[in-house]
């Protein structure tokens, strides 16, 4: 049995302004196809399936679409759902969906329900824990805290119960999926903070003595231990991404348990460029020609602000969608702040010019400065005598 662990979906997400339905849709097909191409069994999604609890109607027919193309290539899908999700919306007909393939589990009440699949003289128990807000869910848990590693812990108890009564009947293996975050795991900016309601980050020892554990919500790909691993989400949804090669884990399994994992990678449609130099190096030389086609984050690091940067940049780099200003003379260069500014300030034309060094981190030049001037002595000439 060959088992794909994907988790982060995030459809209906922008990227700094920019929808992503036509990169996700591009994402789709080709998991689809690796479905079909690795004769794929069953697909994981371990939460945040969508990007918000209320996704749009093109959204959700999206996914939809997507769930009987990955039925009509022969693969059964297990999902649970993640901070980012509605657990009731997504939760929605679910003991109807399971006849045809698609297993959800989104409530406290399935966290003992596992989806069973059939393997070579045994079972592999399929369990679902859906993220779990710490006050939300810690007294319906019997759990001794609101925090994410007590709720954890009293979920998995009522795994470990189920998974004992069975392996009295048989063999039976586990696989766990969960939308946590997992202590030792390395995050992206693109994350949801989970630590509202206790400590965030939940310690791998809860997960001991289980076959595999798919977690979601980290979005880079990386194994926590042998048997704890987390997909990564299969598109970059920020900047600091840029270097993260996406897509999920092929687990093999059998009668004699799981098999490791094997990483499958997705292309993009689009990659991501992080630029950081002076204006000129920037718009001229060729080492950045490979970022002209991509979504740019671009810092200018000259010491006074350039005129149209963005404009200018744009010409070359059409997709810059994110621009800062780090002068490399750092710091040094400007020791005063505003307000000591104003206060050694000698008159009016010198506030003003001071203020706008102060918001644009560039100095006035001379027709700026004559501007300032005569627009001060036309206010001056304007002032009535008291």
């Amino acid at each position: 049995m060959r088992i794909l662990h994907t988790s982060d979906w995030h459809l209906g997400r922008s990227f700094h302004g920019v929808g992503m339905l036509p990169a996700q849709r591009h994402f789709l097909d080709q998991l689809v196809q690796t479905v079909r191409d690795r004769a794929v069994d069953v697909v994981l999604i371990a939460g945040d399936v969508y990007d918000r609890a209320l996704p749009g109607v093109d959204v959700v027919n999206l996914f939809s679409d997507t769930l009987a193309r990955i039925r009509g290539a022969g693969a059964r899908v297990i999902m649970t759902s993640g901070n980012h999700d509605s657990a009731s919306r997504l939760g929605f007909g679910s003991a109807i969906l399971a006849h045809g393939g698609v297993h959800l589990r989104t409530r406290l009440a399935e966290l003992a329900v596992p989806v069973e699949l059939e393997l070579d003289g045994a079972t592999l128990a399929v369990y679902g824990i859906p993220y779990l807000e710490p006050r939300l869910c810690a007294e319906e848990l019997g759990a001794q805290a609101p925090a994410h590693t007590a709720v954890t812990q009293a979920a998995l108890e009522r795994i470990r119960e189920d998974l004992a009564a069975r392996r009295a009947g048989g063999t039976v293996h586990s696989l766990v999926l969960a939308h946590t975050f997992a202590s030792g795991g390395i995050t992206s900016d693109s994350e949801r903070d989970l630590s509202t309601g206790g400590v965030g980050a939940v310690p791998l020892d809860p997960f001991d003595g289980l076959d595999y554990v798919a977690l979601g919500h980290l979005h880079g790909r990386q194994q926590l231990s042998h048997s704890v691993r987390y997909s990564g989400s299969p598109l970059p949804y920020s900047f600091s991404e840029a270097g993260h090669r996406k897509g999920g884990y092929l687990v093999e399994s059998d009668g004699g348990g799981l098999a490791g994992g094997e990483e499958v990678s997705w292309e993009t449609r689009r990659p991501l460029a992080v630029l950081e130099a002076t204006m000129a190096r920037l718009l001229e030389s060729p080492e950045y020609a490979w970022a002209e086609g991509a979504y740019c984050q671009i810092t200018v690091t000259d010491d006074e602000r350039p005129l149209r940067a963005m404009g200018r940049l744009r010409g070359r780099f059409p997709d810059t969608l994110v621009l800062a200003f780090v002068p490399a003379s750092g710091p040094q260069r400007n020791v005063q702040t505003y307000s000591e500014r104003i206060a050694k300030a000698q008159d009016d034309l010198e506030i003003c010019c001071g203020f706008l060094e102060h918001v644009r981190s560039r100095a006035a030049d001379d027709g700026e400065r004559e501007l300032l001037a005569e627009a001060l002595g036309k206010a001056a000439a304007a002032e009535v005598p008291a």
